[in-house]
């Protein structure tokens, strides 16, 4: 049985997202090109290099975001990037810094336009306004730890494990 994911699921293509992997532990901030049950590809930078690739696209620089694989079972937790509270979101801070978008930034060559994709696949996650709702009070972001993934039929993203392919 193949589930596919439900329209208004927060973590589909597009979304702007800080994945925390295990072994080795590490963190990545950038949008999901797929998530399936499989893995999940994401085009982004470690958040250790978050500052510098702000900086590389504020000072019109070549484009360094990696387009990256990672194999489920080291996901350990992916959140929506969200602000908290007062602290501005990582996407806030891009756009407040270098006067872009980062999800179209991100996602251009690999998804296609907004008015071409399926309904509800636009899953940029734009700077909330002070006047709007955000999310549950005391729960700014949404995880998909302990969620069951959403299952795609297609192959174009597996770990075969062979270096090869």
């Amino acid at each position: 049985m193949t589930h596919e994911p439900h329209s208004t699921s927060p973590f589909r293509a597009g979304a702007v997202v800080i994945a925390t992997l295990a072994n080795p532990r590490e963190k990545f901030w950038g949008a999901i090109l797929h998530l399936s049950h499989v893995g999940l590809s994401l085009r982004g930078v470690d958040l250790s290099s978050f500052d510098d690739f702000v900086s590389q696209i504020r000072d019109g620089e070549p484009f360094a975001a990696g387009v990256l694989f990672f194999p489920m079972h080291r996901v350990e937790r992916l959140e929506l990037d969200l602000p908290e509270g007062t602290i501005p979101s990582l996407a806030q801070r891009f756009a407040q810094k270098t006067g872009q978008d980062p999800a179209p930034i991100l996602v251009n060559e690999f998804l296609p336009p907004d008015s071409d994709r399926p309904s509800g696949a636009d899953t940029l996650v734009r700077p909330a306004s002070a006047s709007e709702d955000q999310s549950e009070p005391g729960n700014s972001s949404k995880t998909l730890r302990g969620q069951e993934c959403p299952r795609h039929t297609d192959t174009g993203h597996t770990d075969t494990g062979d270096p090869s392919r």
